[in-house]
């Protein structure tokens, strides 16, 4: 079940994001949010590519944010001129999320301004950082989240939608946005991970453990202890030479299913398919 219900209420604190690939600059934001008394809580992040990591980790208080049909986090504070991907390009992925954060931008590049606000961006704060406007800053995203009820997730509820995780991949110097959902199937390489997709594969440097708990939900289930596939994509799970193998789509894969992960993988079968 869903209700309507205020964004922000004023028992809560914030939590927030601070991005800003030059430490001097973070730390200076981060020490002016951390001053002000509606900020409950400053996540920071040295570039644009570890704030949408740490969004996608599992820290415990952002699981219980989206598990209740929340934002991430409350407001991103970010830079915009940052090496790879921009703080523009980072805070488009942002807007795009249902529910979606509040924006503010901190930087020293007045002329972008006007894409900001585009954006749906509440203010922008110009370089060197001082706490009085920061705090008029924070006064905005307030009036902004009050203005704007969210729906939250109550117990027995279905889960957000809009919950879609995008990974950065470095390619060439470059960052590449890869969304979850074009994900087919992982494979363990040491502490790396790598993700296969209809366009390719992508290295990242994510360990396959932590990526089993991260998508569980999403209907990625671990079959071996290298890899880890998308559930609704299996299309069959037979007896080869080996022992078991799922089949992938129209025979485009075929993955080992170890021992310990074919019970398991049975019964997710089985329930997926009553649920379909």
């Amino acid at each position: 079940m869903l209700v309507t219900v205020s964004a922000h209420d004023d028992t809560r604190k914030l939590l927030v994001l601070a991005v800003d690939d030059e430490l001097p600059g973070l730390n200076q934001l981060k020490h002016c949010l951390d001053e002000n008394p509606h900020i409950g809580r400053v996540i920071p992040a040295v570039d644009a590519s570890e704030a949408l990591r740490l969004l996608g980790t599992g820290d415990e208080e952002i699981r219980v944010r989206k598990e209740r049909g929340l934002p991430p986090v409350d407001a991103v504070f970010a830079d915009l001129d940052m090496p790879g991907l921009s703080g523009m390009e980072m805070s488009r992925v942002f807007a795009s999320l249902n529910p979606a954060p509040v924006l503010v931008f901190v930087t020293g590049h007045a002329e972008e301004a006007v894409n900001a606000f585009d954006l749906g961006a509440v203010d922008y704060v110009l370089k060197p950082c001082r706490q009085d406007r920061l705090d008029k800053a924070v006064g905005r995203v307030l009036q902004k989240m009050q203005a704007a009820p969210v729906r939250e997730l109550v117990p027995g509820g279905e889960p957000a939608r809009g919950d879609e995780e995008v990974i950065p991949v470095e390619l060439a110097g470059t960052t590449k946005l890869i969304p979850r959902s074009s994900v087919r199937w992982v494979e363990a390489q040491g502490d790396y991970a790598r993700l296969y997709t209809n366009e390719g594969s992508h290295l990242v440097r994510i360990p396959l453990a932590q990526l089993e708990e991260r998508w569980e939900q999403a209907g990625f289930v671990r079959i071996h202890r290298s890899f880890l596939v998308a559930l609704s994509l299996i299309t069959e799970l037979r007896m080869g030479q080996g022992g078991y193998q799922v089949v992938i789509g129209n025979e485009e894969k075929v993955l080992p299913v170890s021992r310990r992960h074919t019970r398991e993988l049975k019964d997710k079968l089985v329930g997926s398919s009553r649920g379909g």
